[in-house]
């Protein structure tokens, strides 16, 4: 026991020293011999295990929602736009999302050690020699998977990025490297993720499953300038992987008794004990039932992050719910009546929100965990301690990857016969005939893709890397975000975040001249 808690400390120590210097460069304050530590293999696997731990973090309270803001699905709360200035720049994409936007320096920072910490362990344990199956092989390709999927995330985010490849450091520093180079580097990780990754493994952690599925992601989300985009390929990955999933019934993807179901690719484990919770419920609840209820009620919060108007209305309405599908039910929250009692505004009226009230309007739903609710009898009686497990990846979201696919390599009807396996799920089992996808032009299926991505995958943190990688992030946030439209100052360049003001003052390669065109 005394030997397990050494590890893990050495791990720990190892994983989160941080140089005063700069984030992109961690030099161990505690003076280890790094080339031993992670050449014993017993604390390289203890130090994955860190990694995976804090990778929890990106998904957890404020920091976990902030990536779901700006989009054409969920904006930020009417109080908090009124109350937040700074973070408000989120969703008006105006001069307050600048190089010293808090929230955006936080998801830069958050990524940043754990990419440092897969490379070490790469760096430390892959050889040509490695054999597949061996533990090693395993180590690397988890390490792979880690790096390769948060350096595209940050790639998505940023684009031009440091490449952390430890046996090149000599020759890449820690300046931003081209687009191609990065996005080679991504499916060089994701590639060695998929052949050394196991093809089962403990819930939370990487397989050869998921390595495939970020590696079609990649090959269909790299940008058309580097000359990677390659539908299929992604394809491949896709039909390699898929068969090894099952879709179940949507609403057990948000039953908290119901985890890792067998379409689960990837997720992130949390329960509602503290620190293990998610907290998101914080972020996505009602104001005004908080301030009616309390925080015993399992659905209060403060408004953090509510859905657009488009991602909760019907069809009939101007937005993209059909009568008798089931997802609608289970990702939005429309009655807030709780035990037989209807909330009201009075109680929060001191807000002044006039017309822009929206505490009682439709909120995010599939995050709600009962568990935490004073009538659930478990004793946690604070919607605080919300910890339901959250997707990553999952079978519908790579379907429907997988029909877009088929779309541009000109299948279209292939690509509408997979869309249909996706909704006839939502229809409980049996698609009506009115609801089926019939024929439609390539370009139709890109336009109603979208919607139906909505659909599946509501406030599941793909959203802005899907507008960004079909090129339609601008006019689709201008057109269904309120506030964006309200400000209408978002422009081209928005696509990217500003690189942190802290990264460029700290880290000697990256200087206020590699700034994102358009920031300051």
């Amino acid at each position: 026991m005394k030997k397990t808690i050494i590890n893990i400390f050495i791990a720990a120590t190892v994983i989160f020293s941080v140089s005063c210097k700069k984030l992109l460069n961690q030099d161990s304050l505690t003076k280890l011999d790094e080339s031993k530590v992670y050449a014993d293999i017993n604390l390289v696997q203890t130090s994955l295990k860190g990694v995976y731990a804090s990778w929890l973090n990106n998904r957890v309270d404020e920091q976990g929602t902030v990536l779901m803001m700006g989009t054409d699905e969920t904006q930020q709360g009417a109080y908090q736009m009124k109350s937040d200035a700074s973070k408000g720049g989120l969703d008006r994409y105006d001069g307050n999302l600048n190089s010293l936007q808090g929230q955006v320096t936080t998801q830069w920072n958050l990524r940043w050690p754990l990419v440092n910490e897969a490379a070490k362990i790469i760096n430390g344990v892959d050889k040509p020699t490695l054999q597949a199956g061996s533990v090693e092989a395993g180590i690397v390709g988890e390490a792979c998977f880690i790096r390769g999927f948060i350096d595209f995330e940050l790639a998505m985010y940023w684009g031009e990025i440091p490449i952390r490849d430890l046996s090149r450091e000599s020759q890449l520093g820690l300046k931003r490297q081209p687009l191609k180079d990065v996005w080679t580097f991504i499916i060089s990780d994701l590639t060695k993720a998929a052949a050394f990754c196991p093809q089962t493994n403990d819930p939370g952690r990487a397989t050869s499953g998921a390595a495939l599925a970020m590696l079609g992601k990649a090959y269909m989300s790299a940008p058309v300038s580097t000359g990677l985009r390659d539908f299929d390929k992604a394809r491949d990955c896709f039909e390699k992987m898929m068969g090894r999933y099952t879709l179940v019934p949507y609403q057990n993807l948000w039953d908290y008794k119901i985890s890792n179901t067998n379409e689960a690719i990837l997720e992130f484990q949390y329960s509602p004990v503290s620190p293990n919770n998610n907290k998101v419920q914080f972020q996505i609840g009602s104001r005004a039932v908080q301030n009616t209820f309390g925080d015993g009620c399992y659905y209060s919060g403060y408004d953090k992050v509510v859905p657009t108007i488009h991602a909760y209305e019907t069809v009939a309405n101007g937005g993209i719910w059909e009568d008798g599908d089931q997802r609608r039910a289970e990702n939005i929250r429309y009655d807030f009546t709780y035990y037989g009692v209807t909330p009201t505004l009075d109680i929060i009226s001191w807000e002044g929100l006039g017309a822009d009230f929206d505490e009682l309007k439709p909120h995010i739903k599939k995050y709600e965990d009962f568990r935490t609710d004073t009538h659930s009898g478990l004793g946690f009686n604070n919607m605080y301690n919300s910890g339901k497990d959250m997707p990553v990846l999952r079978l519908g979201d790579i379907k429907l990857c997988y029909a877009e696919c088929l779309n541009e390599l000109n299948k279209t009807g292939d690509a509408i016969a997979v869309v249909n396996e996706v909704r006839t799920r939502a229809w409980g089992g049996t698609l009506p005939s009115d609801k089926m996808w019939t024929m439609m032009s390539q370009s139709d299926f890109r336009t109603n893709i979208m919607d139906e991505r909505t659909r599946e995958l509501f406030a599941e943190c793909w959203r802005r890397i899907d507008l960004i990688r079909t090129g339609l992030f601008v006019d689709r946030v201008k057109k269904y975000n309120k506030w964006t439209a309200q400000s209408g100052t978002i422009q081209a360049f928005n696509t990217l975040y500003p690189i942190p003001d802290t990264e460029l003052k700290l880290n000697p390669e990256i200087t206020p001249d590699d700034q994102n065109p358009g920031y300051k």
